[in-house]
């Protein structure tokens, strides 16, 4: 089975403590977060190819524990990080960093890195309020969206990508017993 062996949480420092504590809780994270990689679990028994796992053994894969680093930034850094991974000009919700790590290195490995979302807070604050959700249920949707990434999943490849991808979301936010984000 697969599970969240190791989540580093940080932060820069215009982050408030007691904002991490309350919304980025390492025992919260980690039920959203092993409840994603036990449904992509599921998916990998049935047959589906993690794009940046391809070349790693499925048994493999789901015998060993996962690692992930997650880092909270505010809009400034947001944005130049946005900027820089993607030559975009502000800051957007949630990057996400594989860890793209030859396979040959990863089979040496006693846990599977992942790699590094980077949240900006700020703006999940300002889309969860224009969305009208609440701030932990968006926090849960970016997060299964983030680790989706990170598996090499990309909406922005086309239609068919866009909706495998939004399925897996609205499924895993489903166990989490959230609603899905994509209704109006």
């Amino acid at each position: 089975m697969t599970y969240l062996n190791d989540i580093d949480i940080s932060s820069i420092d215009t982050i408030d403590d007691h904002l991490i504590d309350e919304f980025y809780r390492a025992e919260v994270l980690q039920n959203i977060l092993s409840k994603a990689l036990t449904y992509i679990d599921e998916r990998v028994k049935d047959g589906l190819t993690l794009p940046y796992f391809a070349d790693i053994d499925a048994a493999l894969w789901q015998s060993k524990p996962k690692a992930l680093d997650i880092y909270i930034t505010d809009m400034v850094e947001g944005k130049a990080l946005n900027l820089e991974a993607r030559g975009k000009d502000y800051a957007t919700n949630i990057l996400s960093y594989p860890s793209e790590l030859p396979a040959s290195v990863m089979d040496l490995m006693p846990t599977l890195p992942l790699g590094e979302l980077i949240i900006c807070h700020e703006v999940l604050v300002r889309e969860a309020s224009e969305q009208n959700k609440s701030l932990a249920q968006h926090i849960s949707h970016l997060l299964i969206h983030g680790v989706l990434h990170l598996l090499g999943f990309d909406h922005e490849l086309g239609q068919a990508e866009q909706d495998e991808m939004e399925q897996f979301e609205i499924a895993i936010l489903a166990r989490l017993d959230l609603p899905n984000p994509y209704l109006a």
